[in-house]
């Protein structure tokens, strides 16, 4: 276990605390603190409203103490309207379900510690969908060489949004390791 950081907490949804989502907009808020400006940053809390409500909603929150110092979260996409098979990606013939990862977010204070490995593991490691699949804005090359270390493959660009950056889609067979 990382020094420091004490527990890892499983969420899901129907049986999420009060606070939750401010916990989570208050993590964004601290990760991103730089960036709060961008529009698309403030609108955070809507993607976190977005994705409680999704069926198969699950988080896992890192703390030290009592102090939330990370999280990841995601949910399975319906099948059929996964958006990365608008990508040139071709899965294998059983790749019927997806685990989208949304959000693998640590504050500054706490990253290089390996918490968002260890986050990232914990929210896919029991889930039962064929693959899992990310965005990461292409202007972070070393956030994806990360994922690529975690064993996802880069399989095309989406700007799901008008104001949002350019992402690399990411896919990630569940039934193999990295």
């Amino acid at each position: 276990m990382e020094p420091g950081v004490t527990d890892l907490k499983h969420f899901q949804r129907g049986s999420l605390p009060e606070g939750f989502r401010q916990m989570l907009i208050d993590v964004h808020t601290d990760a991103y603190a730089d960036q709060m400006d961008d529009p698309f940053h403030q609108r955070f809390a809507w993607f976190v409203d977005h994705w409680t409500a999704m069926d198969g909603f699950s988080c896992v929150v890192a703390y030290e103490g009592d102090e939330p110092v990370g999280f990841a979260y995601g949910a399975p996409l319906v099948p059929g309207r996964e958006w990365w098979r608008s990508t040139p990606y071709k899965p294998s013939d059983n790749c019927s379900s997806t685990y989208a990862v949304s959000e693998v977010m640590v504050r500054p204070a706490w990253r290089k510690r390996g918490i968002a490995d260890r986050l990232h593991e914990a929210l896919v490691e029991e889930r039962t969908e064929d693959i899992a699949v990310l965005l990461v804005d292409v202007t972070h090359p070393k956030v994806q060489a990360l994922y690529e270390i975690w064993g996802y493959a880069r399989v095309g660009e989406q700007q799901p949004f008008a104001d949002s950056p350019v992402y690399a889609v990411m896919v990630k067979d569940l039934g193999e390791s990295p």
